[in-house]
């Protein structure tokens, strides 16, 4: 387990599908994710399957929160496009629980994946792929040392539009010499 002050991050388990079902569905949830269809229980049980396949470094992560009665599932994160020789990977998060909406959760999950990141799994560099609209996101990743490395032009078709998606990173010496607090 991976545990913060207020957030522990743990393997996804069986038991969360249904929940994940509920939040993929959601489409305030979903607005700045890459999905736009419909997601149904099969799928997502399917979806776990395959993932229990993966090494465990690219297995996701359930995000659960401390509360009065112990821990609560909250969201989900992970690991993806993992590039060894470069020490090189892609993460990202969702908070599928609106009541935990700003909150600092994000905040603190991507603290905790950027130290795993960096000094469990020794990444040099850890980026991830935001859409120019989610300006939520944008600002917990600036404020935890993401720099804004490029833009994909017009990358995401969405309500009818096109917008640009954003690519961010944080390196290894860039994340040593933070204040992690």
């Amino acid at each position: 387990m991976i545990t913060g002050e207020r957030v522990r991050l743990r393997a996804d388990e069986r038991a969360d599908v249904p929940w994940f079902v509920q939040w993929l569905n959601d489409p305030e949830v979903t607005e700045h994710l890459s999905f736009f269809l419909p997601l149904s229980q099969a799928v997502e049980e399917r979806w776990f399957e395959d993932m229990l396949k993966l090494p465990r470094e690219q297995q996701p992560l359930a995000i659960e929160a401390r509360c009065a009665e112990g821990w609560k599932l909250i969201g989900n994160c992970g690991w993806m496009n993992f590039d060894w020789p470069s020490r090189s990977a892609e993460v990202g998060l969702f908070i599928g629980d609106k009541t935990c909406w700003d909150q600092g959760f994000g905040t603190e999950v991507m603290r905790l994946l950027l130290k795993h990141g960096f000094e469990t799994l020794n990444l040099n560099r850890v980026f991830l792929r935001v859409h120019e609209t989610n300006l939520r996101g944008i600002h917990v990743y600036e404020k935890v040392g993401f720099q804004h490395e490029g833009r994909l032009r017009q990358a995401v078709y969405q309500h009818g539009r096109y917008q640009d998606m954003l690519i961010m990173s944080v390196l290894s010496p860039e994340w040593v010499k933070m204040d992690h607090r």
